[in-house]
């Protein structure tokens, strides 16, 4: 593992894993994504840490790491983190995703924005039906208070109800307790007490979370920049790419002139003024 703060980070909303995840890459790249991909997050992925793990030497994993962010399973950065106690600090960060991303998801990841994608089905059809935890939730509350004994039917009515209590950041505690506390004697219906209180006692909603300030840096040189100047997790002039001619406008041309003029007249009178 790598020191706290450290190592691998999962990419988000990955597909979840099969047999044939890396089958696009070649045999040495998909060995050491498949390694990667089953590590823990926090786990040290630095090439002196996997050439102790696998039978490839440090500069055959370097250019095997550079064919991974290459093809979009990998990228490399830095993330701005503020502690409990208010410090700040860079933190350098290695995303690794199993499913491969192309460079818009990478930019829209590194802005915090990256879109919900779909979750696929099992192989073996839909999944059976289950018990929401809000229902369970609900139907459990008969033995703590018999007052409050529930049809299924109930249960599922007011389900939603607590399941927003839960997107609120509630626990279970905190929703026993106010559909609990100070019950009446007798509870007439207790369906209709609950959902009163449900609807009456609803905390209000949490403060929107700041997505964290990432930056990528060049898997070749480490130069930072914006996503859309690395393609492939490379800078233009790891590419080869030469940066442009900056053209002069004539105007400018001439004001310079004039100014190197004026600037050797001043010159020559300082002197002859010395003389």
């Amino acid at each position: 593992m790598a020191n706290p703060g450290y190592g691998k980070r999962s990419a988000p909303d990955q597909h979840r894993r099969t047999n044939h995840d890396f089958a696009a890459l070649p045999p040495r790249e998909a060995a050491i994504a498949a390694y990667i991909d089953r590590l823990p997050d926090g786990a040290d992925i630095s090439v002196k840490t996997l050439a102790k793990q696998l039978p490839y030497g440090q500069c055959a994993l370097r250019t095997a790491l550079n064919n991974l962010q290459r093809a979009g399973h990998l990228r490399r950065g830095r993330e701005h983190l503020t502690s409990a106690s208010g410090a700040a600090r860079w933190i350098t960060r290695s995303w690794f995703s199993r499913t491969a991303r192309d460079d818009a998801w990478w930019a829209a990841f590194t802005r915090g924005d990256v879109p919900k994608e779909p979750t696929e089905p099992p192989p073996d059809g839909p999944p059976r039906p289950t018990r929401s935890r809000a229902h369970i939730l609900l139907a459990a509350l008969g033995r703590e208070a018999p007052a409050l004994s529930l049809s299924a039917a109930e249960c599922a009515m007011l389900a939603p109800l607590v399941a927003e209590w839960y997107a609120r950041g509630a626990t279970d505690a905190d929703v026993r307790r106010a559909l609990t506390t100070g019950l009446p004697t007798p509870v007439h219906h207790p369906a209709a007490l609950l959902r009163t209180r449900l609807t009456s006692k609803l905390p209000p909603e949490p403060a929107p979370a700041r997505p964290p300030l990432r930056i990528l840096e060049c898997a070749k040189c480490g130069v930072p920049g914006r996503p859309e100047a690395l393609p492939g997790g490379v800078c233009g002039a790891c590419r080869g790419e030469h940066a442009p001619t900056r053209r002069v406008s004539p105007q400018a041309l001439t004001v310079q002139a004039r100014a190197a003029a004026i600037r050797a007249e001043m010159s020559e009178r300082r002197q002859r003024t010395r003389q």
